[in-house]
Order: C-alpha cells, then structure tokens, then sequence
C-alpha cells in the first residue's frame, strides 16, 4: 500500500503549499493577537483578554459541530446555482460500499435512471473494490468519507487528519482510476485544522441540505417525509447504504425510501446527478473551492440554510 509522505498519499491532488489561509484561520489569529496586546497594554485586563480567547474558541467548536457551517471554510450544502437551474439534485449515499445494500442501491438507481454520488469508506473499499469499480462502471462517483470513519475524527490534529484522508484518496484513486474531488467528515464533525488539509489536498467539503437519519430511523415513511420535505433544484440529500438501519423484515431503509424519494423529484421535474456532473458548468470547474451554498437558495424552497431538525 502507499506511504504517507508528509501527510499526503499519492492520488491525493495537491495544491500550492502557499495557498492562502482560510480566512477564518486569519481573522482567528488577529482576534488572538488582540486579545494579548490588551492583556500586555492593560495587565489588570487580561480576564477579558482570557474571555475574548474562550470566545474564539468557542465559536470555532461551534462551527465544527455544525455539520452545515461555513464557519470553519467553504462547505458545500447545495448544489452550484448552474446546476439548480437546471432543475438538478444531488443524492449522496454514505458509509459503504456495503456488501449487500450497495448492489440492491445500483439496481434500484438504474431502475429510477438515477445517478448519485457514493462517500465511500477507504477501509470498506479495499475490502470490496470490485464493488467500488461498479459503482463507477454504472456512471456513478465515487468520493471520500475518510479512511477510518473514527469518532474520533474531529479530535484530530492536522498530521493525523491529512493522514486519514489522504489514505482513504490514495485507496480510492488506485481502485476506480479516479481521484475523489469531494470529502464529507464522518456524521459531519470536524475541525479548524480541517480546512487547511483539504485545501492542500484540493479537496472540496460537501456536507447536505437535508438528511434522513437512515442510520438509526426504521420507519421509512419518516425518513422519506425528511428527506423529501421541501425538495427543490439544487439539493444536496444524504442517506446511507453502510450502516443502514433495517425494516423489521431484515431489509435496508434506504432501499424502502430511494424509489419513493426518486419518483417525488421526477414529479418535481428535478433529475438526480452526480456531484461532479453537478459542478460542470461552474468557473474553474477543475478547482474544488466554491462555495454554492453561500451565494444561493433553491427555487420554489423556504430558507436554504436552514437545517433540518434531528
């Protein structure tokens, strides 16, 4: 297998080591190099200093247990506004390949003349790539979800976390023959140092305008009525084809929620793509660092931003 070379593997896409800095990283090291020039020019002050710090602090664990911040960097919760126009959703299904549920997934996708975008595990595809190879061979993607899914990942320092990454890139590359463009965290969680991997990488966040909680909600009807709630151009869904949740029957949620889910955007006029054929059009394509979501809301839909309820 490939070694890690100063965090990064081969088939990981890097970027200029000058990179500018997020701006967040920016404004987080003047707001920390404020609080210290008071607390030096006002010694009795540094309580305050000491709280502005915490503040800081505060804010960035905020935008890392918010799956859909863009608190901490470019994070992609909708499709590009070219893509929405064109009437396009995007549906993610993460945590596999699985064995069982990702053949029955591909099946039911064909049926539907659907094409979605697969956030694969580098562990689960090195145990099963022919499947990976399939997923692709069916029109489909194949894009990073780290290599691990630790629990632990959003406690990662940055070496740790270009390692986790950069191995799950490296597998995936060398099983499809296509370096992933797209990185979504595992459940989300991430952290300051997150941003900084990925931009050496060239790796864009992706995250999603809704979820189903498939992983742990069994009634089907549930799930689709989250998913479904809302739907418009430009959405960005997530459900899950590893560690799904199972009908009392034995069966995958997913494969009770996809047809439905497929048949309500076909009678919204909407067509389900991949997440790269979703960012063709868009200036400097080839670059993974806009941010769709930041300048855009869906048509026909309420707020874009708003996040839907656990």
């Amino acid at each position: 297998m490939t070694t890690p070379s100063d965090g990064v593997l081969a088939g990981a896409r890097t970027r200029d080591k000058g990179a500018p800095w997020p701006a967040y990283v920016t404004a987080s090291v003047a707001w920390h190099a404020g609080a210290g020039l008071f607390a030096l020019a006002s010694p009795a002050s540094w309580p305050w200093a000491a709280a502005a710090i915490a503040a800081n602090h505060a804010a960035l664990t905020a935008g890392g247990l918010w799956p859909r911040s863009r608190w901490l960097g470019s994070n992609w919760t909708r499709l590009p506004p070219h893509a929405a126009a064109r009437g396009e959703i995007a549906v993610t299904i993460d945590d596999g390949p699985d064995a069982e549920v990702t053949p029955a997934v591909l099946d039911l996708l064909d049926e539907q003349g659907a094409k979605a975008t697969f956030f694969c595990i580098g562990a689960e595809a090195r145990a099963r790539p022919a499947l990976c190879r399939e997923i692709v061979r069916r029109g489909h993607s194949v894009q990073n979800h780290s290599d691990g899914h630790s629990h632990r990942f959003s406690l990662l320092g940055p070496k740790a976390m270009a390692r986790e990454i950069g191995a799950a890139q490296a597998s995936l590359a060398d099983i499809t023959g296509e370096a992933p463009r797209f990185f979504r965290a595992p459940a989300g969680l991430r952290n300051p140092f997150l941003a900084l991997v990925l931009q050496r990488l060239d790796l864009q966040l992706v995250s999603w305008t809704r979820r189903g909680f498939d992983t742990v909600r069994r009634d089907p009807s549930d799930v689709l009525a989250r998913l479904a709630r809302g739907l418009a151009p430009g959405d960005i869904l997530l459900a899950h084809d590893g560690n799904a949740a199972r009908l009392e029957t034995g069966g995958a949620v997913v494969l009770a929620v996809l047809p439905q889910l497929l048949a309500r955007a076909r009678a919204l006029g909407l067509v389900a793509v991949t997440l790269q054929a979703g960012a063709q059009g868009e200036p400097d394509a080839g670059a993974a660092a806009s941010d769709p979501a930041a300048d855009a809301k869906p048509m026909g839909s309420a707020d874009a931003t708003q996040e839907t309820s656990t």
